[in-house]
């Protein structure tokens, strides 16, 4: 039960990510590193992996395709995390702190954990609780 709303709390999350990406790109355009390519073209398929992570994810009828987007969203997570780590140093560089460590820092732990969430309500791993075995 615990599991199911927590993969129901995430794709939400990941469904208003999304749909943050697609109707407000400026936002993540900004925090963009400057070494990734076409960023308004990561910004648009990014906003496009979250939603479908989060249908995927929200699907009761299909486990194997529940268990795909799990795997994909956690991928995700760790692949976006440079432009976290970047917007960090872009706003402790601004003059007023930009949003601060109490936004910041959080946000570096969550990280990890969205990640492990994912894949645990996606059901592609069960630590560290094991189901019981009979």
């Amino acid at each position: 039960m615990i599991r199911t709303g927590l993969r129901w709390l995430l794709a939400i999350f990941y469904l208003a990510a999304g749909i943050a990406h697609l109707r407000s790109p400026e936002f993540f355009l900004a925090i963009m590193p400057p070494w990734v390519p076409m960023h308004a073209e990561v910004v648009l398929w990014t906003g496009v992996a979250e939603i479908a992570g989060a249908i995927g994810l929200a699907q009761p009828l299909w486990p194997s395709l529940r268990r795909a987007a799990a795997i994909g969203l956690a991928g995700y997570a760790v692949c976006v995390f440079p432009a976290n780590v970047h917007h960090f140093a872009l706003d402790m560089a601004r003059e007023d702190g930009g949003l601060g460590l109490a936004y910041h820092v959080p946000r570096m732990f969550a990280q990890p954990v969205i990640i492990w969430l994912a894949l645990w309500v996606g059901e592609a791993t069960d630590w560290p609780f094991p189901r019981p075995t009979n």
